[in-house]
């Protein structure tokens, strides 16, 4: 009977012991008697985080969250990983949830390669992710436009927007009929080839007049690419002193031949105007003048004389004159 009793009792002693480990063990507390790497990480937000949750790289558990504390404007997260557990010290780490009953846990990445391992209580650097809760109001936000858009389709509403255009329709049944049919004619007279814009779109005539154009229009554009290539080269020439233009524009000679032509002619209507030599004499001398006019008087008087005579006495007086 005692050896039953004892035999109980130490079988009750070991389920509880082991139902203390599976509690301690689902509350993340067993960590607290292992050996293990304290890394600790600052985030904005804990995200309904709690002690005793999963810490996981690549989904694998490598420790648990071992405290939450308020630093200055952060919430930093203290984790106690296993030993052999490869966080690097550029290793990132984010909060994240694993369902929608808001189960979080810490995520750590695996970081590069080239990279040392963290050592104790060596600071990870965080992102963050959207909280579940702020997702949820969005979700709801989300639903509500969803639920607003549906009332105003709905019953009423509904009928209080297409009622006016159905009291249109019925009102102007017969014009609208009429403007349909005439659409409809038109369409078909386009698609015969009918009318101006039938014959636009189906006949060649517009397309074969277009490019003869175009092509006119290219002729001509290298007609005037010819004229302007050979008057460059004309241009060319005379900015080089060929040909007479060439040389009129470039030779000196001309020049100077135009200066002292110009010079001489100077001089010489200087000298005209200074009464000197002949011409001077003529254009300045008022003698010369007077005389010319005197003798143009005689000629004009004789000249009457002569018409008063008549022709035998003009003969008489030439051949007196002449010794006959």
């Amino acid at each position: 009977m005692k050896n039953s009793l004892e035999t109980k009792l130490g079988i009750f002693v070991i389920l509880v012991i082991f139902a203390a480990w599976a509690i301690v063990e689902t509350l993340g507390s067993t960590d607290l008697f292992s050996h293990g790497r304290h890394l600790r990480a600052r985030f904005d937000t804990a995200q309904d985080l709690k002690i005793g949750d999963r810490v996981k790289m690549a989904g694998v558990e490598i420790g648990r969250v071992e405290k939450i504390a308020l630093d200055q404007d952060k919430v930093l997260v203290m984790m106690k990983l296993r030993t052999d557990a490869q966080v690097k010290t550029d290793s990132k780490a984010v909060i994240k949830f694993t369902g929608l009953m808001g189960q979080n846990f810490v995520a750590i990445s695996f970081g590069s390669a080239a990279a040392p391992m963290a050592d104790e209580n060596t600071p990870l650097e965080t992102t963050e992710q959207p909280d579940l809760s702020a997702i949820m109001t969005k979700l709801d936000n989300a639903a509500a436009g969803i639920e607003n858009v549906t009332k105003v389709f709905s019953g009423d509403k509904l009928d209080n927007i297409l009622g006016p255009i159905t009291d249109f329709m019925k009102q102007n049944s017969a014009p609208l009929t009429a403007t349909i049919a005439n659409i409809k004619n038109v369409s078909s007279q386009i698609a015969a080839g009918q009318g101006t814009i039938g014959k636009l779109i189906y006949e060649d005539a517009l397309y074969t007049t277009a490019l003869t154009t175009v092509s006119n229009l290219q002729d001509t554009a290298d007609s005037a690419k010819d004229i302007i290539a050979s008057a460059k080269l004309v241009m060319n020439d005379v900015t080089a002193g060929k040909g007479t233009i060439g040389k009129l524009l470039t030779d000196e000679t001309l020049y100077h031949a135009a200066t002292g032509s110009m010079t001489n002619l100077n001089s010489i209507l200087f000298k005209v105007n200074q009464g000197n030599g002949t011409i001077g004499k003529l254009v300045n001398d008022q003698e010369f003048y007077r005389n010319a006019k005197l003798s143009l008087q005689k000629l004009d008087k004789a000249a009457d004389g002569l018409e008063d005579t008549g022709p035998l006495s003009v003969m008489g007086l030439m051949a007196n004159q002449f010794g006959l």
